[in-house]
């Protein structure tokens, strides 16, 4: 497990994800993504949020020392938000040891919704205002290399629609961009979304 204090409130967490041993290889680079993903921790003025989040494997006592201590610390509910359905991981889990459900509506205060459309997917991407961060599935990763691209869903039926979501993405004051997969992106993060979706033919 590794934690990065990204803000002062804002974290971010990875964890090995359980499936990494069976996931594709990279076809930009031929190897296979990494077995960390990111998870994030959001303390908003209504709730600490959770985003896909995954409790770490031989690390949960550590985990929930902090969290469980972050949590009575602010009093507040705990809110758990996912970017894809099949980011579930541990939020069931949590949401069980917190009193809550997963993704409920209305989002905690300064978290914006951005759908991520273009394939039936259900991909969302969450714009955390007060830190200009913005938290994705897998439209935008970063290879082993340290480069940041753009992943477009295999089940893409409408390339407009993708395209349109991608300009309300990159329009957005993005200064950090938080990946699943890969290391986060902590500056100028807006300038390398428009450069990978340019790469990309976006």
């Amino acid at each position: 497990m590794e934690t990065v204090e990204v803000a002062p409130g804002l974290w971010r967490w990875t964890a090995r994800h359980p499936a990494s041993a069976s996931w594709p290889v990279d076809a930009r680079d031929g190897r296979p993504w990494p077995e960390e993903v990111g998870c994030v921790y959001f303390e908003a003025a209504d709730a600490v949020c959770l985003i896909d989040p995954l409790i770490p494997a031989g690390d949960e006592d550590v985990f929930f020392q902090h969290l469980d201590a972050d949590v009575e610390r602010l009093g507040l509910p705990v809110r758990i938000l996912l970017t894809a359905p099949w980011h579930r991981r541990s939020a069931d889990e949590l949401a069980a040891r917190y009193g809550t459900s997963v993704d409920v509506r209305p989002l905690p205060q300064g978290v914006e919704e951005i759908p991520v459309r273009g394939a039936d997917d259900g991909q969302l991407a969450y714009f955390i205002r007060p830190h200009h961060a913005l938290v994705v599935a897998e439209i935008f990763a970063v290879d082993r290399s340290g480069t940041l691209g753009l992943y477009p869903s295999p089940a893409l039926a409408s390339p407009d629609e993708l395209e349109t979501s991608l300009a309300e993405l990159t329009a957005l004051p993005v200064e950090r961009l938080l990946v699943s997969h890969g290391e986060p992106v902590i500056e100028n993060a807006r300038e390398r979304m428009v450069d990978a979706v340019e790469s990309a033919g976006g």
